[in-house]
C-alpha cells in the first residue's frame, strides 16, 4: 500500500468518527481507557473535558495520552483485523483567555451539536489539544505501518 492511499484510508477513520478513544495514565500508574468527542483542526485533536473526569486529571498531570480511532465492528470483515489508528500525543491546555479558545469551541459546537453550548457554561471544563507525535496504523492482517509526523502530516515509514 503506497503512502497516499494509506493516508486516505486512515483519514477516513478519523473523518467518520465523532469521538476518539483515550488511553491515559493515573497518578498511581494505572491505565485508564475512556473516550471523548473531538474536533480535528490544524494537526491536533481538541477535546472539551470536565475536571471531574479522571482522564482529564491524568492528561493534565502527565501531558501525554494515546488516542485511537477504530473501524466499527459492523463494518469489519474480521474482528481480529479491524482497521485502527493509534496516535501518541502530547497534551496542552488551551486557556480560556487564549485568542483561539472561543473559536475552537464554536467549531466544536458546529460539529458536535448544541450539548457543547450547555457545557461551555460550566466552569469545570478544560479545552485540551492532543497533538500527535507518532503512531501506528493497522489496515488488516499483515498490514501494520509505523507512522511519523512530518510537517503536521502523519506519514508511513518506508522500508
Amino acid at each position: 500500500m503506497s503512502s497516499e492511499p494509506l493516508a486516505a484510508d486512515y483519514q477516513t477513520l478519523i473523518d467518520n468518527s465523532q469521538s476518539l478513544i483515550i488511553a491515559s495514565c493515573a497518578e498511581n500508574g494505572a491505565a485508564l481507557a475512556s473516550y471523548a468527542p473531538f474536533l480535528a483542526f490544524e494537526n491536533a485533536f481538541y477535546v472539551y473535558l470536565s475536571q471531574l473526569a479522571q482522564h482529564t486529571a491524568n492528561m493534565l498531570r502527565h501531558r501525554q495520552a494515546s488516542i485511537m480511532f477504530i473501524e466499527p465492528e459492523a463494518d469489519a470483515h474480521n474482528a481480529f483485523a479491524r482497521r485502527r489508528l493509534v496516535l501518541d500525543c502530547t497534551v496542552d491546555e488551551i486557556a480560556r483567555q487564549h485568542s483561539a479558545y472561543e473559536q475552537l469551541l464554536d467549531q466544536m459546537q458546529n460539529r458536535l451539536g448544541d450539548t457543547l453550548g450547555v457545557l461551555r457554561s460550566l466552569p469545570d471544563f478544560h479545552l485540551l489539544a492532543l497533538t500527535p507525535s507518532s503512531g501506528q496504523y493497522v489496515a488488516g492482517f499483515g498490514k501494520a505501518f509505523i507512522l511519523k509526523l512530518d510537517n503536521g502530516v502523519l506519514l508511513p515509514l518506508t522500508p
